[in-house]
């Protein structure tokens, strides 16, 4: 357990031992959260390209585009749940077991997807299995990301915290990376009709195996120190089956719960108008082939992959605050400029509009953990972040992929403007959230209002 430094530290073996401790935590929590990432993204990926004719036929193409998203929606609405399910064991037994479980039930909702009749065979039965599978997906996803951030955020040190906390966000563009490369692949292997008829469940049944791995990694986890001062003081001060962090939350940390929904809601939507809603406006809306926008995502996803840590290591330079707010006002302008880059339909084009816009994305998305950790008490941050960050999502990426396309409208006729303005509202709600909260740069994670009362 490391403590404060209070004098030189190379008569110490401690720096060696713990830098090598939080680099296996990091590399735990990112190969976990990729595995997860990559089920969540492979649903949205396939909603967009094939799950409209194969769950529902019925509809003409936009329409089952939106059905397929409505299902894809639902998934984030049982996130929240996730978050408030996971946060409170997490909170109580501990950060390891709860992220386990989640990877789990990710593996197993997201293998079920690769085998699951269409609508052709069973009927109305197909899409309704889908829903359930995609709540699971959710449930787990919703547990998923406050468990991994936070064994990184509590096990590294104050200083270089944002940069560490990082890593678990990293984690999501390299799962979407995977994600995307997969179907790329498949895609330029296959003919549309195979793609269309099999060649889709390949990547769903694929995470079976990445499922092992982020297991085996997972468990050689030790579980966080700083957890473990907070249960025992939670011992020592009262019974611990009093403690509910979901009702302690909201009595000690509402402002905090607030703060953070708001700054996800530019964070959330301009991610999967950038990623999820391209693919569904290059294919549908400008009837190009899926394989230039699958090409331009995974370029983007490499490039996220590699600057999320930096911008997280500059967060523990300059702030989180600042970084956050040129991504939020930058997503607000790149949303009246990124679909007339699509429209140009050149490679320089589409690559400008994706990669400009992922890297305002990057600039909320890398200080977010870190943001977020240092926002709530020992004893009910997994729930207190959890929480912020899912709820959030109902409101933000839930939707964003139904109201942009309920935005562009009809295919002949399309509104790219109205879109825009959706963005800057987001980036609004968002600025106005981050110059509510207080930079938290270089500040201890041992504070806990509920536990030993107001003092932060």
């Amino acid at each position: 357990m490391s403590t404060p430094a209070t004098g030189q530290s190379t008569t110490s073996p401690a720096p060696a031992t713990e830098k090598t401790n939080i680099v296996k935590v990091v590399f735990a929590s990112l190969i976990g959260t990729a595995v997860e990432w990559y089920d969540f993204f492979l649903y949205g990926s396939a909603a967009a390209l094939v799950f409209g004719a194969l769950f529902f036929p019925e509809s003409d193409p936009v329409t089952g585009t939106l059905l397929a998203f409505g299902t894809y929606a639902l998934g984030f609405v049982a996130r929240p749940l996730g978050g408030v399910v996971f946060g409170h064991f997490g909170d109580r037994v501990g950060r390891k077991k709860m992220l386990v479980v989640s990877l789990m039930m990710m593996g197993v909702a997201t293998f079920a997807i690769g085998l699951l009749p269409t609508y052709e065979a069973i009927g109305i039965a197909a899409p309704i299995l889908l829903l359930v599978c995609r709540l699971l997906q959710g449930f787990a996803v919703g547990g998923e990301w406050g468990g991994a951030v936070l064994m990184v955020a509590e096990h590294g040190d104050e200083k270089s915290r944002g940069f560490w906390s990082s890593w678990p966000q990293a984690g999501v563009p390299l799962g979407n990376m995977l994600a995307t490369g997969v179907l790329f692949i498949l895609a330029a292997v296959q003919s549309d009709d195979a793609f269309n008829s099999w060649g889709w469940r390949i990547p769903f049944l694929l995470s079976a195996v990445l499922v092992l791995i982020g297991l085996f990694v997972r468990l050689s986890l030790e579980e966080s120190p700083v957890f473990k001062e907070a249960k025992a003081e939670i011992e020592e001060k009262k019974q611990t089956a009093s403690h509910l962090p979901i009702l302690e939350v909201i009595k000690t940390y509402p402002k905090e719960v607030l703060i953070a929904m708001g700054m996800r809601m530019a964070e959330n939507i301009s991610y999967y108008i950038f990623t999820v809603i391209s693919i569904t406006y290059v294919t549908t809306y400008l009837g190009a082939d899926k394989d230039l926008i699958l090409k331009v995502l995974l370029v983007g996803a490499g490039m996220q992959f590699v600057i999320i840590p930096l911008i997280g290591a500059l967060s523990d330079r300059v702030g989180r605050r600042p970084l956050y707010l040129v991504g939020a006002i930058g997503v607000g302008i790149w949303g009246f400029v990124f679909f007339g880059l699509l429209d140009d339909m050149t490679t320089g084009s589409v690559m400008l509009a994706v990669i400009v816009g992922l890297v305002f994305h990057s600039l909320m998305y890398s200080p977010q953990a870190a943001f977020f950790s240092e926002l709530f008490g020992t004893s009910v941050r997994y729930t207190g972040a959890s929480v912020g960050y899912q709820l959030a999502s109902i409101f933000a990426g839930a939707l964003a992929p139904i109201i942009a396309v309920k935005l562009l409208g009809d295919v002949a006729d399309k509104d790219t403007f109205s879109v825009g303005v959706y963005m800057a509202i987001a980036s609004v709600l968002t600025i106005v959230a981050v110059l509510a909260a207080k930079e938290t740069r270089a500040s201890s994670l041992r504070h806990d209002r509920v536990v030993r009362g107001a003092h932060d």
